[in-house]
């Protein structure tokens, strides 16, 4: 069955000339007809060929597919190899967070990759102008749909899959590994059985040997990764003698780097015979790598691959290991779900994995299963051999796996309300029928219809909508007589960054209070739920306390780290002890701060806010009270700020009112300098001016005022705050361009005079406030 003779327009799409078993089984279903389509397969059968078939038959009809992957790096390897479908005239465009959206790309795109990250986003936002584009969506992959049963990222995939067939009702083609309850997703996509398959081992190209190995533990977690490392070579070295390959899976990317260090020592003392010295070629290429360690490993046949390698030098390992120059791999989980990189042996050194957020936690059998998937090479090997290294209590939890594989669970019910709460602030639920029907569309439901007893199917009504009134009681919907119900501010803040809801009640009672401190921001984040999980390990409890000295908090443990992290993060002097934790908590906690910024605007008000979004600036910059304000300008990063704030600078206007010279006196070049002086001039530049404000006022008179902010500079949203011995009177939130004019009374009072404070605030820029002060003598 020839791929020109199946889809002759688009088999240059195509990287091979003819399609497997597998391929040729399912391609009626996708091309010859308008069913949904659930394929379940065992990795390295083909998969991918089948998605590539249904974005043609949809290029073919005129429409657009959308193409669901797992990971982000995923997102990008395909638009790499999708540039078959760009030779052909069709455009493929690619939507992650880590990249600005261009709309009019997107609208106009035939082929969409996305993360079910991003396509919850833009589901969430369909009915605005910037994400519309996903409503027109045609087709929708969803590559490795077992994704479902992952603990982090599951209930994401369904509640998005769900609303989408909401929004546009798409075709969906859903591709698997191997699942042992294929029927349960088919159903919930209305696939029927004849676009229902479930491909088994026998169509594995290579056959499986996999089983599990222990080990014995040593006297500490360090000796315990070399005693899991030795045993990998002891299963590994058999098969790399016989010209094999082996591919090592290890937690992180440093254990990746030093698994590889420590594993070429060891090659050469077992005098394995292994890389390639001589290949003069391959030897001049090595040195063109930018990873320092990979340069000096390759040659010697030992590599390691992660997401934080550069792409050339990724791409360099992988062709490597392809060719067979690189015989001993180790990598993270990642490759698992990317490259297709089989290997004669595999070996999972590691089953569990250091989460700076979670702390120690299992590997996912799903992961499990996909790194074990990766044994046996097409073409080179009649068999693979997978091993998992454990621990001995945990053998047997590993061979039920390797033996009865893993079923697909609904994770939707571990955060049933915050997901119930975005359908509400989204306006896609609108009273409680709307509920009821929205539960029907999840996997949720139909795997409850499975599994009732295991799920308390009879009782999943009454669950929903107890958890419907708990949203009502808490304050985030709001419920009316007639039974229809709309989301809150605080629900629909809490939907828009995607927060727990204790979270969310959290960031609402920080707003109530009376006084608002840089700490308090910090500790209410930092005791946030997104951060309950994480974990301080014994080495970082003094790094901890040094950090804290002198610092009040009520936060324990894992908190109490992340307070510590933002702590020296504003700063710049994190200890090294807590370093390997701090890039991934200091940017979930800048999420964190930027919606609760939004939150104590909406609540308690611009000055908070003003206040928060210095916060977020001195966590992301590292830089000091004084210099907070000039990261605001474009060209001026830290250590500059840090810089022109030790010479008296702190903000965008005195930057403009110093000028250019000074700029350069600074150590700016002279493009550098013109270029931040007009950057600065963008940024609001106000000043307050009092009028006919009286200097005195007689004992129980009173007269009318206007007090009135001019800028002078760019436009922006300012807070005016009037205060009179210390009393609010008046408070004003509004776009200014150039001057707003505010009424103040000036009242004769018992006090022998009045002290008028005018504070104007920037919500949205970490600008100090501009104060101005004025006394009234009461005769």
């Amino acid at each position: 069955m020839k791929v020109a003779d199946v889809v002759p327009d688009f088999a240059d799409a195509f990287g091979f000339d003819e399609f497997n078993r597998m391929q040729r089984e399912a391609a009626p279903a996708i091309l010859d007809s308008d069913e949904n389509v659930v394929a379940s397969a065992p990795t390295a059968s083909g998969k991918t060929a089948l998605a590539e078939l249904a974005i043609c038959r949809t290029l073919q009809n005129g429409g657009t597919a959308l193409f669901i992957a797992p990971l982000r790096a995923l997102t990008n390897e395909k638009e790499s190899e999708w540039e078959r479908f760009e030779s052909l005239g069709y455009s493929v465009y690619v939507v992650t967070g880590e990249r600005d959206l261009n709309p009019r790309r997107a609208e106009r795109a035939d082929i969409l990759v996305m993360t079910p990250e991003k396509t919850d986003s833009a589901t969430r936002k369909h009915d605005s102008a910037r994400y519309s584009f996903i409503t027109d969506v045609d087709c929708c992959v969803i590559d490795e749909v077992h994704l479902l049963d992952s603990e982090t990222r599951g209930g994401v995939l369904e509640v998005t899959v769900s609303r989408l067939r909401r929004i546009c009702d798409p075709r969906v083609v859903a591709l698997s590994a191997t699942m042992p309850n294929v029927e349960d997703v088919a159903a919930w996509l209305d696939a029927p059985p004849e676009t229902t398959f479930e491909f088994g081992d026998d169509y594995r190209p290579v056959d499986l040997h996999a089983d599990v190995k222990t080990y014995t533990h040593g006297d500490n977690p360090f000796q315990d990764k070399y005693r899991r490392l030795y045993r990998a070579l002891d299963l590994a070295e058999p098969h790399i003698r016989e010209d094999g390959q082996a591919l090592v899976f290890v937690s992180s990317r440093q254990d990746a780097l030093r698994a590889a260090g420590k594993a070429r020592d060891e090659i050469a003392e077992r005098d394995i015979p292994i890389g390639a010295r001589g290949d003069y070629d391959f030897h001049t290429e090595a040195k063109e790598l930018g990873n320092e360690t990979l340069r000096k490993s390759v040659p010697d046949g030992v590599a390691f691959h992660h997401a934080g390698l550069a792409k050339d030098d990724r791409d360099k390992v992988e062709r490597w290991f392809k060719e067979g120059k690189v015989q001993l791999l180790f990598s993270t989980s990642t490759l698992a779900w990317g490259v297709n990189l089989p290997a004669r042996c595999v070996v999972i050194r590691d089953t569990k994995h250091h989460d700076p957020l979670e702390g120690e936690v299992d590997i996912s059998p799903l992961d499990i299963l996909q790194m074990l998937g990766r044994a046996g090479r097409p073409g080179y090997d009649d068999v693979g051999y997978g091993w998992v290294v454990c621990d001995r209590g945990d053998a047997d939890k590993y061979r039920k796996l390797l033996r009865e594989g893993k079923e697909i669970e609904s994770r939707l019910a571990e955060d049933l309300d915050s997901h119930l709460n975005a359908e509400i602030a989204m306006g896609t639920i609108g009273d409680l029928e709307d509920v009821l029907s929205w539960l029907e569309t999840t996997f949720y439901y139909q795997r409850a219809r499975s599994k009732p007893d295991e799920y308390d199917f009879g009782g999943l009504r009454e669950r929903v909508r107890e958890t419907l009134e708990t949203l009502v009681d808490r304050g985030f919907v709001e419920m009316g007589e007639d039974l229809t119900i709309e989301a809150t501010t605080l629900g629909r803040l809490a939907s828009k960054y995607y927060l727990r809801l204790d979270t969310a009640r959290r960031f609402h009672d920080l707003c109530e209070r009376d006084t608002i401190t840089d700490d308090a921001i910090l500790e209410t984040v930092a005791g946030a739920a997104e951060f309950h999980d994480v974990s301080p390990r014994q080495s970082e409890g003094d790094a901890v306390d040094e950090v804290l000295s002198g610092v009040s908090t009520h936060l324990e443990d894992g908190p109490r780290k992340v307070f510590a992290i933002l702590h020296a993060g504003m700063q710049n002097s994190t200890p090294s002890e807590l370093r390997s934790d701090a890039w991934v908590i200091r940017q979930n906690a800048l999420r964190l701060i930027s919606a609760l910024r939004e939150f104590l605007d909406a609540f308690a008000g611009p000055r908070a806010a003003n206040l928060a979004r210095r916060v977020e600036a001195r966590v992301e910059h590292g830089v000091s009270r004084d210099a907070v304000g000039l990261t605001a300008v474009d060209g001026i990063g830290p250590n500059r700020a840090t810089k022109l704030a030790t010479g008296g600078l702190r903000s965008p206007r005195d930057v403009v009112e110093a000028g250019e010279a000074e700029l350069r006196n600074a150590g700016l070049s002279e493009g550098v300098a013109e270029q931040v002086v007009r950057n600065a001039r963008n940024f609001p530049a106000v000043a307050v001016s009092w009028g006919e404000f009286p200097d005195s006022i007689a004992a129980g008179e009173n007269e009318m005022c206007e007090v009135t902010v001019e800028n002078r500079g760019g436009g922006g949203t300012v807070g005016v705050r009037v205060t009179v011995n210390e009393v609010e009177m008046t408070t004003k939130q509004t776009y200014l361009t150039d001057a707003v004019s505010v009424p103040v009374g000036v009242f004769g009072a018992t006090a022998d005079e009045l002290e008028y404070r005018v504070e104007v605030t920037f919500p949205d820029a970490p600008l100090h406030p501009v104060t101005a002060t004025r006394t009234v003598d009461v005769e």
